[in-house]
């Protein structure tokens, strides 16, 4: 401590030297220290360093004065408030001095001081605003120098923009003295209180909000003069801009005086009504709605604002030569003038027609009738900055019809109007664009390309009958010695879209002209161009020869110049890391589509491919770009490189790099299937070496490749597969016990016990024998375990036994004997019973099993089996043993479903298991045809069920029955609605829900037409039948929206009906001494706000996003589950429609803040306390999530909330560790998309 005073106190005796040098190097020393974390200053040090960086202020060196300022900054932080103050003091003083150069110093010293305030001690920060509050609104207010009053408004701007929630007692007084100024005689003074004004807005109380907007409504109406009603507008747009959420209700009082402004003949006034309509597009976009028509109307009228320049020649004059061009800009020349304003009017026209367009996603049919031949038709716009807007707003338009929901097959559909408008105006658009790409102005052709580039994006193909017109222009872009990188980046990018949506035949006319810009671009010195160029390249080749089409253009002739250029960059290995990549990638490319052509030149190729393998850096791209080449459709030779190539990929197996081996094992698979013959036995040794440890239930994708290249490798060379008993099949059956095997990766090891049944060692009874040991010499039992393996193991078992019976057909009948004496066994456990069950119904699913006499008497004695899961298995059983043999099994099945009413429930389980058997192939649905009616008519009998388990089954049966003949059974489901049976109605409406999948079917049409009808059952008087069809109408949501967004409309009112808590359907029940409260309507709220959350993925575009959040706001204060479920939603809400909720932040964070600030009773359980420390943290989750929409933090509430949290050391940890935690997910997600 005493050396650091010591070592201050000589930096401050240097301070006061005459020479300027000295007090420079000690101001600078005193700066070094002050930012040191660990500097402690005594009070003395304190009080004289502080007078002494006062003094220096006044230095007459300017360096000095300077250094002295920046030190204010990190000593704010490091003294007592007493010291702040003092700072503060002083520097308000100097602010009102009479020397200049004072008075500016002390005004950035004031800056460096509020943006040095540490926001988190905020009684210092509250005490040095108030301070310097009442001498900033005084100085604003003595007129007698200008500059003191440009410095006091921009320091209360900063101060308000910080701190303006703790200067709440100041904000009258401070818009008392900001008001007059409005009307200021200096342009800029009128500005810096209108940014002033902006910040206040943000965190004043409502009343003064209110004092605010009346004031400028009366001046508005006043117009007292031109000027100051130009800087009341502004203002108003400025109001709009910081605060919208408080803005939107005056919306109506105050439009019709900007509107009329809009008319007076004033291009200033006029762009800054404009300004305001953005802002107010942008930040009200409830309240402006009533106004939008007359918004676009304005704009249309103001976009083509040019009093001082005709255009009408400009159509007639469409081919002239570039002499005539370069006479026409001269003429322009004449035109330009200084006083010219109507560039403005324009800009803010189109900037408005942006906002307007990007908002209102609804009215897209109308701006494509209105907007968008009109925004064409200006694309001539004189002035450069005027058209890149223009171009802007065109380009807003086409990204809003991008499809909403991408993964919809019928969104196109959906769009319908809007998409086949914009078919219909392309030739416009590409006539107006032809124009454009003729222009000197780089900036107008980036432009043009970015346009055309989200056109094709929009609507693939587009272009096709318009490249003679585009050509020319991407041929001057590409070869205009003027143009810039970004220019030539810009055109590949551009070409490189073109060439991968529209068909290849289309291009053959022009490659010509095509190749050798592209050529020369490959070669081109800047590596970000190179790159481009080189993507560009590999789409090209695709053109040039497509392999999966016939066409009969003659490539041959550019196949060399594009190999050569393409070598070159392959060759050095001095480039940018992308360019290699992308080299290697675009060799392949060539080698794929090409390699026939080439074959002399592969022997100088392949061996770089080689080099490139050996690289860590470029191994990966080289794996995949030899996957393409294996693949050809052409057999390129690749012998020369595989004796040594193959060992380097097999190495690659043991890397600890996922995607590395994820390409090398789809690479290796191609070459066995490809180049089997080449490989010799050596080379598959290697690979096998490296399999046993890759075959695990840690990563079932690179077991399941894995696999796969096992059963290839089978498939060519039997000897090697000598191993696979000792080394690899150990793996594969402890992987086969995984509860988590299923899908692709159990499909894989289906195939590779077909692919090696028979081979030396493995014959039926060897693999048989090592698959059912688990379940028939199991090791001894955990106490608590009732089977000898996982559930799921039992299946996948059972399936790799019928895989290998379908392969040995000759063994299926003593095999399916042995199951059923195992079944039939007193003395089989559970174990062999379930498997055995399960096993019957797998062989019975692909082999008729109708001629072993009893198979179906002994599944049937198992469903009274004591086990539950033994009976689930036996139902499993019959159904799949009858698909093998329809005719014989489905009439006894429908017959003991009939004569067996305690049996029910499992034999419709094995009828739902026959249905889904046989829809799954069209073979299947034919076989099942004739019965269809039968089973139908039987269902229908069983709807009434009072289980409601039973009728579940019965739903999805009919469900999965409607998708094979939906013509006729749809509407026989729309019969049953008008039943007089609460069941039954609520079973077909269910029925519907298994009618609807993610992938597109022969229905949906038919659903699409009557889905209303059954969504009618939201207003059924039967709770239950209404908590069902919310469950339907989820699924579509979820799974097609195509089928309700038209629906929403008159859907909502209802799904919202149901949000609310109903007195009625809450009853209290007495549970011994204690009364216990039951919410029977708590059930129905949980589907109805699944909906909505489901509704903000698919249909968000649909929905009145302020009414959706007045029952987001009810649900904040519900029942646990739902409070869980509406802080999931304002998470999605806030990333989704920020404007939306900033404008109801106060009313969403009061119950979150109940919430927070809830305690549990003392004496409650274990399970209430662990209930209520979850809610909290997703209640903090959501307020993480609020806090980053901009201008959240601003909020008095949200202020007034963290202040407590900040106050309660149990609840600041938790909101610390949530805020850690989103931090790390968001940058997760950045690092997962770049992969």
């Amino acid at each position: 401590m005493a050396s650091v005073s010591y070592h201050i106190a000589n930096l401050l005796e240097k301070m006061t030297s005459n020479d300027k040098d000295f007090r420079f190097m000690a101001t600078n020393d005193l700066m070094t220290e002050l930012q040191k974390d660990s500097i402690k200053l005594d009070d003395d040090s304190e009080r004289k360093v502080v007078k002494m960086l006062l003094k220096l202020l006044e230095d007459k060196n300017g360096e000095v004065q300077n250094l002295a300022v920046k030190c204010l900054g990190p000593l704010v932080n490091k003294v007592k408030e007493f010291q702040v103050e003092t700072i503060v003091e002083t520097l308000c003083s100097n602010m009102i001095s009479d020397k200049e150069q004072l008075r500016d110093i002390s005004s950035i010293g004031l800056k460096t001081v509020i943006s040095e305030l540490p926001p988190s001690s905020t009684a210092l920060a509250a005490s040095i605003c108030k301070k310097i509050t009442g001498r900033l609104t005084s100085a604003i207010s003595k007129q007698e120098d200008m500059s003191v009053q440009l410095e006091a408004l921009d320091i209360l701007g900063d101060l308000l923009s910080r701190f303006g929630g703790l200067l709440i007692s100041f904000h009258p007084t401070i818009l008392q003295s900001l008001l007059p100024q409005l009307s200021s005689q200096r342009l800029a003074v009128r500005k810096r209180s209108m940014i002033a004004i902006g910040y206040l807005v943000v965190s004043c109380n409502n009343t003064l909000f209110l004092e605010l907007i009346d004031y400028l409504l009366a001046e508005l109406a006043k117009n007292s003069s031109t000027s100051t009603t130009r800087t009341y507008i502004q203002c108003v747009g400025a109001i709009s801009r910081q605060a919208g959420h408080r803005f939107g209700e005056h919306l109506e009082k105050i439009m019709p005086h900007i509107i009329r402004f809009c008319q007076l003949e004033d291009d200033e006034l006029r762009e800054y009504c404009l300004q305001a309509f953005e802002s107010f597009v942008r930040r009200c976009p409830k309240e402006i709605s009533p106004f939008v028509t007359d918004i676009i109307q304005i704009c249309l009228q103001y976009i083509c604002h040019d009093p001082n320049y005709n255009y009408d020649d400009d159509d007639d004059q469409e081919m002239e030569t570039e002499m005539d061009d370069e006479d026409e800009e001269g003429s322009d020349e004449e035109y330009s003038d200084d006083d010219d304003m109507s560039w403005k009017v324009r800009r803010a026209a189109a900037k408005c027609l942006s906002a307007v367009i990007a908002t209102r996603h609804e009215m897209l049919s109308d701006f494509y009738r209105v907007v968008s031949p009109a925004l064409i038709q200006r694309f001539k716009e004189r002035e450069e900055n005027v058209k890149a807007d223009i171009f802007h707003a065109y380009i807003t338009l086409l990204r809003q019809t991008r499809p909403t929901v991408s993964p919809d097959p019928d969104a196109m559909d959906q769009e319908g109007g809007p998409v086949s408008m914009l078919q219909s105006q392309i030739p416009e658009i590409v006539k107006a664009i032809h124009k454009q790409l003729k222009e000197k102005s780089v900036k107008t052709r980036q432009g043009c390309f970015s346009l055309l580039t989200e056109l094709v994006i929009v609507l693939p193909g587009a272009l096709t009958d318009h490249l003679p017109m585009l050509v020319p222009g991407i041929q001057y872009a590409l070869g205009d010695k003027n143009s810039t990188s970004n220019m030539k980046i810009d055109t590949l990018a551009f070409l490189n879209c073109l060439l991968s949506n529209h068909n290849p035949v289309v291009f053959h006319p022009h490659i010509a002209v095509i190749v050798p810009p592209i050529v020369h671009a490959v070669g081109d010195p800047f590596y970000k161009i190179t790159s481009e160029a080189l993507l560009v390249t590999q789409q090209l080749v695709k053109v040039i020869r497509p392999l999966d089409i016939q066409v009969s253009f003659d490539f041959k002739p550019y196949v060399r110049e594009v190999y050569k250029c393409t070598l070159t960059r392959l060759k050095a290995a001095d480039i940018d890391q992308e360019v290699k990549e992308r080299a290697i990638s675009c060799m392949g490319q060539i080698i794929r589509n090409l390699g026939d052509v080439l074959s002399s030149e592969l022997k100088e190729c392949l061996p770089i491919f080689l080099e490139r393998l050996k690289n860590e850096i470029t191994r990966l791209t080289a794996v995949k770009s030899l996957t393409m080449i294996a693949g050809s459709p052409l057999k390129i030779d690749l012998r020369p490189i595989l004796t040594d190539g193959i060992p380097i990929l097999a190495s690659f197996l043991r890397k600890n790099q996922r995607a590395l081996k994820l390409s090398t094992l789809a690479c290796l698979d191609v070459l066995v299937r490809n180049y089997g013959s080449a490989l010799t036995a050596s080379m598959i040794n290697d690979m096998m070496k490296e399999m046993p440890p890759l075959i695990s239930e840690n990563d079932l994708h690179v077991s399941q490749l894995t696999l796969n290249l096992l059963s290839s490798i089978s498939k060519i060379h039997k000897p090697s597969m000598a191993s696979i008993p000792n080394e690899i099949l150990p793996q594969i059956l402890v992987l086969i016990q995984s509860p988590l095997l299923q899908g692709g990766a159990l499909g894989a090891m289906l195939d590779f016990f077909q692919a090696i049944v028979g081979l030396p060692r493995l014959g039926f009874k060897d693999l048989l024998q090592m698959l059912i040991k688990p379940v028939y010499n199991p090791g001894p039992l955990a106490p608590n375990q009732a089977f000898s393996i996982h559930k799921q193991a039992f299946h996948s078992i059972a399936k790799c036994v019928a895989a290998l019976t379908v392969m040995s057909p000759n063994e299926a009948s003593n095999v399916v004997n042995q199951f059923v004496n195992d079944v039939k066994n007193s003395k089989s456990t559970d174990s062999i019973r379930l498997f055995s069950l399960l096993a019957l119904g797998e062989v019975g699913k692909h082999l008729d099993l109708s001629n072993q006499g009893e198979i179906q008497t002994v599944i049937l004695d198992a469903f009274s089996s004591q086990n539950e899961e033994v009976k689930a298995a036996a139902s499993y059983a019959l159904g799949n043993v009858s698909v093998g043999n329809l005719n014989k099994f489905l009439p006894f099945v429908l017959q003991e479903i009939e004569s067996q009413p305690r049996r029910q429930y499992l034999l419709l389980h094995s009828l739902k298991e026959i249905i889904t058997c046989t829809s799954a192939s069209p073979a299947g649905v034919n076989n099942l045809k004739p019965y269809v009616l039968t089973i139908w008519n039987m269902l229908f009998t069983h709807c009434e069920c009072p289980e409601e388990g039973t009728r579940n089954v019965v739903s999805e049966c009919l469900g999965k029955l409607t998708l094979m003949d939906p013509q006729s059974l749809l509407s026989s489901l729309k019969k049953s609605l008008s039943s007089q049976s609460v069941l039954t109605r609520s079973t077909v409406v269910t029925a519907i829900k298994f009618t609807i999948s993610d992938q597109p079917q022969g229905i949906d049409q038919l659903l699409r037409n009557c889905i209303g009808e059954f969504l009618q059952s939201l207003q059924d008087p039967d709770l239950n039948v209404r908590r069902v069809a919310l469950v339907t109408f989820n699924s579509a949501a979820h799974n097609k929206p195509a089928l309700i967004r038209d629906l929403l409309e008159t859907v909502l009112p209802h799904l919202y009906n149901e949000t609310k808590v109903r007195k009625e359907l809450i009853r209290e029940v007495e549970m011994g001494p204690f009364k216990h409260t039951l919410d029977d309507g708590l059930d129905i709220r949980k589907a109805a706000f699944e909906c909505m959350y489901t509704l903000l993925d698919s249909c968000l575009d649909r929905i009145d996003i302020f009414e959706f959040l007045n029952h987001v706001e009810d649900g904040l204060k519900d029942h646990y589950d739902i409070k869980m479920l509406t802080y999931l939603m304002l998470v999605r809400l806030s990333h989704l429609c920020p404007s939306a909720v900033l404008q109801r932040l106060d009313r969403l964070v009061e119950p979150l803040r109940a919430t927070c600030t809830t305690k549990v009773k003392a004496n409650s359980v274990k399970q209430e306390f662990e209930k209520q420390d979850e809610l909290k943290r997703s209640a903090m989750r959501a307020i993480a999530a609020l806090l980053a929409v901009p201008d959240a933090e601003k909020s008095p509430q949200m202020i007034d909330f963290l202040a407590q949290i900040k106050s309660n050391s149990d609840l600041l940890t938790m909101f610390e560790s949530i805020q850690k935690d989103a931090m790390a997910t968001s940058s997760d997600t950045v690092v997962m998309d770049t992969s």
